[in-house]
């Protein structure tokens, strides 16, 4: 049976991104095509409105990232965010990627909010905690390309820190088994990466653009963080 993975889009790319990556839900098909297990994903964009209807049956919600602020009170971020209390309600994983991390966060009780440290770019390493199983293959430190200028500056309650960094003390968190969160972008390639950097270089001094660029040289781990996904969302839970 292969692991079934609602993708949750939130965001439509711009027309000249679009034509060659398509959206976030496409980038994390071809991620999740890298690993061994079968994953068989099924995208919705929340951005226009279309969820999943009850019937259907999946083993993990994955919330994409996005330009959009998590904390912004745009219907559709209000309802998604309603529509994850709603599942983890129900006792579903929940996955969260960037704008997902920081909107599951706050939609379990956390807070996200502009960081005072700035923007995040480029390829960037944390300290990973360990413990869990579903660590396989195990990483002392992971690096990942990061794109952003909020965070998660307050866990939820049942919340634990997974990574860290100085700049980023809450990079990824996991409630208990069933929720999982990243800051950075398992999905991103360092093109698409590079292309962000262009389009906002202007948001950016001269030598942080120069830094993220040159970062985008050094090798990333999505695919392990991307396996890691595959095995929190496959492990039964533990009712």
């Amino acid at each position: 049976m292969p692991v079934r993975i609602c993708i949750l889009e939130t965001d439509i790319l711009v027309p000249e991104l679009a034509e060659l990556y398509e959206g976030y839900g496409a980038m994390f098909i071809r991620l999740f095509a890298q690993v061994p297990e079968p994953v068989e994903c099924t995208v919705f964009n929340v951005v226009e409105g279309d969820y999943p209807s009850d019937d259907m049956q999946f083993d993990a919600y994955l919330v994409t990232g996005s330009k959009a602020d998590s904390f912004a009170d745009d219907p559709w971020i209000l309802r998604l965010k309603t529509y994850v209390q709603e599942r983890y309600a129900r006792g579903d994983k929940l996955l969260g990627i960037c704008f997902g991390h920081q909107l599951l966060a706050l939609a379990l009780g956390g807070i996200a909010e502009r960081a005072k440290t700035g923007w995040g770019l480029g390829v960037q390493r944390f300290e990973v905690a360990q413990g869990f199983s579903w660590q396989n293959p195990p990483l002392q430190e992971v690096t990942l390309i990061v794109s952003h200028q909020d965070q998660v500056t307050a866990l939820p309650p049942t919340a634990q820190c997974l990574a860290y960094s100085r700049y980023c003390p809450n990079a990824a968190f996991v409630v208990g088994d069933q929720v999982l969160c990243f800051q950075g972008h398992p999905e991103f390639v360092a093109d698409y990466a590079n292309r962000l950097l262009i389009r906002r270089q202007s948001a950016f001094s001269a030598e942080q653009y120069e830094t993220a660029v040159a970062s985008l040289e050094q090798p990333h781990q999505g695919e392990l963080i991307a396996q890691w996904m595959v095995n929190f969302a496959a492990e039964p839970r533990k009712h």
